[in-house]
């Protein structure tokens, strides 16, 4: 896969691309594992204590994922 000729992702796609990528550099299970972790990180919530992304905003990450 050609990193330099995909189209730009999004800030929070990129985030679980680099976190997979960064784990792949130790071992297969810790890739998977660091994305899982940043997918946690996305669901950062705000002052009010409620949820900022949900789970349609994580399935539109992994589609975003899929299609390059």
């Amino acid at each position: 896969m050609n990193l330099t000729s995909m189209p730009e992702l999004s800030p929070a796609a990129q985030a679980v691309l680099d976190a997979y990528i960064q784990g792949l550099a130790t071992k297969r299970r810790n890739a998977i594992s660091a994305a899982l972790r940043s997918v946690v990180d996305q669901l950062a919530y705000g002052h009010t204590g409620r949820l900022i992304i949900d789970e349609k905003a994580l399935l539109a990450i992994a589609d975003e994922l899929e299609a390059q």
